[in-house]
């Protein structure tokens, strides 16, 4: 028994290896600061330290809770990431098998650099590129309409106009990232099913409903279970920077990430921030498992485990 264990030890020795490099991040990054969440029962004396301050409860979640802003921030911030991983994940999905469906693989692999670069820029320059396009004087999209006879609009101070607006934004900076995800499905699919279904005489968009989107859904199936997780978060530089912290609209724009960072600002209460941050990975942490236990009963094989 020894000896078949230290055999298996051996084989499997160079990937113990290799995970203890992400085993130590894991652990340092995620694993030891989630002693911090004691903050979030306490009131923070610095004078005392974290850990000999006072106990309060549940009194820093009534912060999040029982404010004028709680629907407001709680809709907005669920709302837009519900929009962002069905709209996003579908537009993903689509430039994934257009890309692939080119011919040309030099033109192909230009469009793939040119879409994933928006990922790798910062928040900050995309809202400088932003405010270019949507300043009020001197922006891009009023001057086009003053050229064509409309008046300009004072777009940081329309709040309707900006869950469009967030949504083109979202998509262009991620939609790259994803796509890239489906585009590496999409090549794993064997050509013979392609092969098989052109002699069947499937046309273009049968090979794609029949053939593509079954074999890459334990793909889709990841990347939405995955963003479900986050759907009590928000991207803070998006909505925060891209909007330039508009008062005129918070009512359409602001979000628990925001909402919280502007009473941290204004209140200087951290154990208020970390009883949002604990909240928002409890109930991510709970959205995962169920979605993921509603597909397991569903289809097996397509669930994360």
């Amino acid at each position: 028994m020894k000896a078949i264990k230290k055999r298996k030890l051996r084989k499997y020795l160079p990937l113990y290896l290799m995970m203890v490099p992400g085993f130590i991040y894991l652990t340092i990054n995620n694993y030891i600061p989630m002693a911090g969440l004691v903050v979030a029962f306490k009131n923070v004396n610095f004078t005392k330290g974290i850990w000999a301050s006072d106990w309060c409860g549940l009194k820093n979640f009534k912060f999040l809770f029982m404010t004028d802003d709680a629907w407001v921030i709680t809709r907005n911030t669920v709302l837009y990431n519900l929009t962002f991983i069905v709209i996003g994940t579908s537009f993903a999905i689509m430039l994934a098998i257009f890309l692939c469906d080119m011919k040309n693989k030099m033109f192909t692999k230009f469009c793939q650099n040119i879409i994933i670069l928006p990922s790798l820029i910062s928040m900050v320059i995309v809202a400088v590129l932003a405010y270019a396009i949507l300043s009020t004087n001197s922006g891009v999209l009023n001057k086009f309409l003053e050229m064509i006879g409309i008046d300009g609009v004072n777009w940081y101070s329309t709040p309707n106009a900006w869950p469009f607006i967030l949504v083109i934004v979202y998509l262009w900076k991620n939609a790259g990232f994803q796509c890239i995800l489906f585009i590496a499905a999409i090549i794993g699919i064997s050509p013979d099913y392609f092969e098989a279904a052109r002699i069947d005489g499937a046309t273009k968009w049968q090979q794609i409903r029949y053939v593509t989107l079954p074999l890459i859904r334990p793909t889709i199936i990841m990347v939405v279970v995955l963003a479900l997780g986050k759907v009590f978060y928000s991207d803070f530089g998006l909505f925060y920077q891209v909007t330039r912290d508009s008062g005129a609209l918070y009512s359409t724009t602001n979000t628990i990430d925001t909402y919280v960072f502007r009473g941290l600002l204004s209140l200087g209460d951290i154990g208020m921030s970390s009883a949002a941050g604990f909240y928002q990975s409890l109930v991510g942490f709970l959205l995962v498992l169920v979605s993921n236990f509603v597909i397991r009963k569903v289809n097996r094989e397509s669930a994360l485990f």
